[in-house]
């Protein structure tokens, strides 16, 4: 039997994980396959529950269910925790050759994003974060894995900007405990601009200029406020150069898209999920033809 995995998200017509996966498990010759699973709010706990039936191998959690889905889990590991968010699920069981489905039914939430943001950056930007100052829009899931592994490469400051500023004071207080200097302001908020002038690195978590999305073509900051030598990090991979990134290159600023971070925390779930050496030079192949690139 052909076990299954995917994606939950709403919206997600936007996904490459499909592509990515789908080509990952052709090359190690593994029967599974990949699947977008469009999953209103209202809809996602009974989603997540038909991972316990059998024939399933995991699945990722995207926007904006990385924090709602801990509470449809039966555990989750330190990483997540820390983060309080999840973007991979883990079925605590076997593959078993005899009924062709996974035992056992425990739903494991992990996350893979901090390691593949920080992964990304090493790799696409070769920056070390050591000392930086950070401004970070967004304070959601994806924000929560950036400011904590952030944290872990020892940064001296962190920005932290969101729509809904309390959000983003939440944050700020978390990260203050783990010893970071944070500090909270309104993302629209002149101040994040003046921030961001005078920041070494921004970083983009939120869905502002996604494809499909509901802030399509638009970018968190304005475009005064980029500048030769800021590191601009956009996670939204779909469209592949954002309004965001075009504005920063115009501006001369460094630029790393959201793709690399897309294929390496999707190399670490599908490690967890198979126990096979993900074919990570496949997985962005097949990202980069799916964005046509």
């Amino acid at each position: 039997m052909t076990l299954r995995a995917g994606i939950f998200g709403y919206p997600i017509a936007h996904s490459i994980s499909p592509a990515m996966h789908n080509a990952a498990f052709a090359r190690i010759g593994f029967d599974a396959t990949y699947e977008a699973w469009e999953t209103p709010p209202d809809a996602l706990a009974a989603s997540v529950s038909r991972l316990r039936d059998g024939g399933y191998l995991g699945a990722n959690v995207t926007v904006p269910h990385k924090r709602a889905v801990m509470d449809c889990l039966d555990e989750t590991d330190d990483i997540a925790a820390r983060i309080g968010a999840v973007n991979t699920i883990v079925i605590d069981g076997v593959i078993d050759s005899a009924t062709d489905g996974v035992t056992g039914g425990r739903l494991l939430g992990t996350n893979t994003d901090a390691y593949g943001f920080i992964r990304s950056l090493e790799l696409e930007a070769g920056v070390e974060v050591s000392g930086m100052d950070v401004a970070l829009a967004g304070a959601g899931g994806a924000a929560r894995a950036a400011a904590y592994g952030l944290a872990a490469e020892g940064i001296d400051t962190l920005y932290i900007a969101n729509r809904t500023l309390e959000r983003a004071r939440t944050l700020a207080d978390e990260m203050a405990a783990q010893g970071i200097r944070a500090r909270a302001v309104a993302l629209s908020s002149s101040s994040f601009a003046d921030i961001c002038r005078h920041a070494d690195l921004l970083v983009n978590t939120t869905s502002i200029g996604m494809l499909h999305g509901p802030a399509e073509g638009e970018s968190p900051v304005p475009v005064d406020a980029l500048r030769p030598g800021l590191v601009v990090y956009d996670m939204v991979y779909n469209p592949s150069v954002t309004p965001l990134l075009s504005a920063a290159q115009d501006a001369g600023a460094t630029c790393v898209g959201g793709l690399t971070m897309l294929v390496h925390q999707g190399a670490a779930a599908f490690e967890r999920w198979t126990g096979a050496k993900a074919p990570a030079d496949t997985m962005l192949a097949a990202a980069r033809d799916a964005l046509g690139l």
